[in-house]
């Protein structure tokens, strides 16, 4: 359901409004001043405000300048009515960010197209942002980790390039989000992001979705790989599919051509190959699983995504962004979580990764729906045991963040054996910030 917030003071037209939007199906709230409204707005979203421009305490164009100021993800469209309109006022209105301006006295008709089209332009405005969020770089790992920053670094750097990709990472960590932030980052942005999953397309089917068909009689298939001409293809857990699905695309990424299944004539491509895979190819080659060849065409520019183990300190941010997230999908947009809980969860060691926590947070949010404050009594029973068991270990959420941050950051000195310039190259940090980061965590290269 929309709903709609009427801000006159003339109480005949709030009662009208609120009569003929209820038969319409809006939710409808009413304010005779701009205080009311305020403290109204304050309570719940709305995703319309018609308001009148003559307020008893305000004027109405001052209140739709506050109104424009409010955070974008709860901001309503504002139509702006008055009895005493003129261009001039109109003009400043929509200057102002109005949605539209309306004569009284009010056409119904009028008035009933311009809010639907104002929840509608809401509605297209809010998902625009999201999507925009969601493929920015900086919403791929949420958190400021060591590992993070390093891969949003790396991200930057790599995209805007037509190098090939490979994403390593174990299943949950975020490896299609990587994909698409690498294309959104990228000098082909504005085209196609095509994904092909090749753990979950039957082996019989999988060329076919790929390459396409040309089947005589039959309509045409466009496979996957023709789709995303001039743009990304994501072949996600690359490392399960076939060998001899391996060698037609080792051929395609040689020559940017190939031939559709039943087909005579060979297509020329232009697409941007990255691909991910949760298995370790190295050794999938020695098995006789992977071919060689196909592994170095695909590595050349490789990803490591850290599991959540490794990234503890993101675990609160994490949550709270999915508290936020699923507060809005249910309706409790203010949703809080305690210390405990969080201590909690952060010292479980999470082997589906963020994708389980994810689930886990949900999980909490529908068995618990009138709660507005997670606490640790709330969490599965697996968190909490291990949560138990582990967080004693630490006398504070932030001890145990400094731990993880410290043993990820000695892991890579050691990588680097010991040359503190690369272990900050490998980081993805500048020198002198490791080298505060090793003083704060007592870090000697000794170690």
């Amino acid at each position: 359901m929309n709903h709609v917030l009427v801000v006159d003071d003339e109480e005949e037209i709030r009662n009208s409004l609120e009569e003929i939007l209820r038969e319409e199906g809006y939710g409808v709230a009413c304010a005779a001043t701009a205080g009311e409204a305020a403290v109204t707005l304050q309570d719940a979203p709305y995703d319309v405000v018609l308001l009148d421009i003559w307020l008893p305490d305000r004027d109405g164009l001052d209140m739709l300048s506050d109104i424009r100021q409010t955070a974008s993800e709860t901001r309503p469209e504002v139509i702006i009515i008055s009895g005493h309109g003129s261009i001039e006022t109109a003009v400043k209105a929509t200057k102002l960010g109005a949605y539209d301006f309306l004569e009284k006295p009010l056409s119904l008709d009028r008035t009933l197209i311009v809010i639907k089209n104002a929840v509608e332009a809401r509605r297209l405005r809010t998902e625009n942002e999201e999507f925009k969020r969601q493929f920015s770089v900086n919403a791929v790992l949420t958190g400021e980790s060591v590992p993070v920053k390093a891969l949003r670094q790396q991200i930057r750097l790599m995209a805007p390039t037509n190098g090939r990709v490979l994403i390593y990472g174990e299943s949950g960590t975020g490896k299609e989000l990587i994909a698409r932030a690498i294309h959104a980052e990228s000098l082909r942005r504005d085209r196609v992001f095509l994904e092909l999953n090749c753990a979950a397309i039957p082996e019989a089917h999988i060329e076919a979705e790929l390459f396409g068909s040309r089947r005589g009689s039959q309509p045409d298939q466009r496979g996957t790989l023709e789709r995303s001409d001039g743009g990304t293809l994501f072949l996600d857990e690359v490392g399960d599919m076939s060998l001899k699905t391996q060698a037609k695309v080792l051929s395609a990424l040689d020559d940017q051509m190939f031939t559709p299944l039943g087909g005579a004539q060979p297509l020329r491509v232009d697409v941007r190959l990255i691909a991910s895979t949760n298995k370790d190819l190295e050794e999938e080659i020695a098995k006789g699983n992977f071919r060689e060849d196909l592994f170095y065409r695909l590595n050349v520019v490789p990803f490591f995504v850290p599991p959540l183990r490794e990234r503890k300190q993101d675990i609160p941010p994490l949550v709270r962004e999915f508290l936020a997230e699923f507060g809005r999908q249910y309706g409790r947009p203010r949703i809080e979580i305690g210390e405990e809980a969080l201590a909690a969860l952060a010292a479980y060691h999470w082997p589906g990764n963020v994708r389980e926590l994810k689930n886990v947070i949900e999980r909490v949010l529908i068995l618990n729906p009138r709660v507005l404050r997670i606490e640790r009594k709330h969490l599965p029973p697996l968190t909490q045991k291990s949560g138990a068991r582990q967080a004693g270990e630490f006398a504070s959420l932030q001890q145990a963040r400094d731990a993880y941050e410290r043993e990820y950051i000695l892991k890579k000195i050691e990588e680097a054996r010991n040359n503190i310039s690369y272990a900050a190259e490998l980081l993805g940090l500048e020198r002198s910030h490791l080298y505060r980061k090793m003083k704060a965590l007592d870090i000697s290269v000794r170690e």
